[in-house]
């Protein structure tokens, strides 16, 4: 299952809190990378953040691991996790048109 995963900052958290987890931060991402479980990672441009794109077999399965991450562990961030499915809006192109 592909999700979108989103880090939700906790009340109080600042760049200064992140800080001295960053290393271990980084670290754990890549132990996930390599285990197959995120796919890709993007900084946000809107606020300081990433957006994960994971791979796992259910979204508790995708919370679970990311909890994992030191930020999550110290209580500075929690996830939102979407789970995502292929478009299939596409149909649309081939579906028969009145033209009238």
């Amino acid at each position: 299952m592909k999700l979108l995963c989103l880090d939700v900052p906790m009340p109080g958290a600042s760049p200064e809190t992140y800080r001295p987890h960053l290393l271990d931060e980084t670290r754990h991402g890549w132990q996930l990378y390599k285990r197959g479980v995120v796919r890709d990672i993007y900084f946000r441009q809107d606020r300081p953040g990433v957006a994960i794109i994971a791979e796992c077999d259910s979204v508790d399965a995708a919370r679970q691991a990311l909890q994992e991450f030191p930020l999550a562990k110290a209580g500075l961030i929690d996830w939102d996790i979407i789970p995502l499915g292929p478009f299939v809006g596409w149909e649309t192109l081939f579906a028969a048109h009145d033209t009238a």
